[in-house]
């Protein structure tokens, strides 16, 4: 029996499990987390949450992991968050946010659950085959204790996973010449990517920064004059998928198909029932 995976297994895994780490930035428990550490800014408290693990950095090194972030929006915050409270303190509230989110969205049953326990083993184990270089998100991230309780410990492993896979595809927007904003809105216009008012509101770009970048992608023939992705455009975003496919099958191929596919049907099972929750947004996702 072989144990090559089937195409695109890694993506449909990795689309099961990064959400749910995602939750954390739209729950209110972070507000309440964080607010409590002296936070008023939620811009601040969702920067803040997101590169602790890299230390007490300022906006230049949060522009060049998060990649498109608009360098403005994240000087208004950085450094000057780590004088609201350090990154240890940010970090062990995260950790609060997470234990609380998962239980309110799954439900003390499913984190009590053995498929709990199995889901973190498995996302344990594939991340085991992360590797570090130029990988600066997930490689800050592995620096940090496993959690001893299931749900942080599977919690922990899809951000491992979730920003290993995110550095290498940074590389492959890099590669095809797509610049923050540009990213952003040839991704808005797959019907898969952020709406463009959320996009624009966490980011810190403006509404002419989005033009001018939908614009660009005009000029390229990536987008048409209806909005909508041209052929060139289409093939550009598969393309891109699959560079990061390609950049991040390390970690799939160590657990193997059965094990990958184990863990994509947990993790799709955990985040329906926090999406049935309430986890994210009605408005979230859409190319208006």
């Amino acid at each position: 029996m072989t144990n090559a995976l089937p195409p695109r297994a890694g993506r449909r895994c990795h689309n099961a499990l990064n959400p749910l780490h995602s939750s954390l930035y739209f729950s209110p428990d972070l507000d309440r987390e964080f607010s409590a550490l002296g936070f008023t800014d939620q811009s601040a408290m969702r920067l803040a949450a997101r590169s602790a693990p890299l230390g007490a950095v300022g906006a230049g090194t949060v522009a060049a992991t998060f990649y498109n972030y608009n360098h403005e929006l994240l000087s208004l915050h950085l450094p000057a968050v780590w004088e609201t409270a350090s990154p240890a303190e940010v970090l062990a509230a995260r950790l609060r946010t997470a234990d609380t989110t998962l239980r309110r969205l799954l439900g003390e049953d499913v984190v009590a659950s053995p498929e709990m326990t199995e889901a973190a083993e498995l996302a344990l184990r594939a991340s085991e085959a992360c590797t570090r270089h130029a990988r600066p998100l997930y490689s800050a991230n592995a620096d940090l204790p496993v959690p001893e309780e299931p749900h942080l410990a599977y919690w922990h492993a899809a951000t491992l996973l979730r920003e290993h896979r995110g550095d290498g595809h940074l590389a492959a927007l890099l590669s095809a010449g797509l610049d923050p904003v540009e990213a952003l809105a040839s991704h808005t216009a797959t019907g898969k990517g952020m709406a463009p008012r959320w996009a624009l509101g966490s980011r810190g770009w403006r509404r002419v920064d989005w033009e001018a970048a939908v614009q660009r992608l005009r000029d390229r023939g990536l987008i048409g004059a209806d909005g909508e992705l041209t052929e060139a455009g289409t093939t550009l975003r598969a393309d891109l998928e699959e560079h990061t496919d390609r950049l991040d099958s390390a970690p799939y191929e160590h657990l193997g198909a059965a094990g990958v596919e184990r863990l994509t049907e947990l993790g799709r099972g955990f985040l329906f029932t926090a999406a049935a929750a309430g986890a994210f947004p009605a408005d979230l996702v859409g190319k208006a």
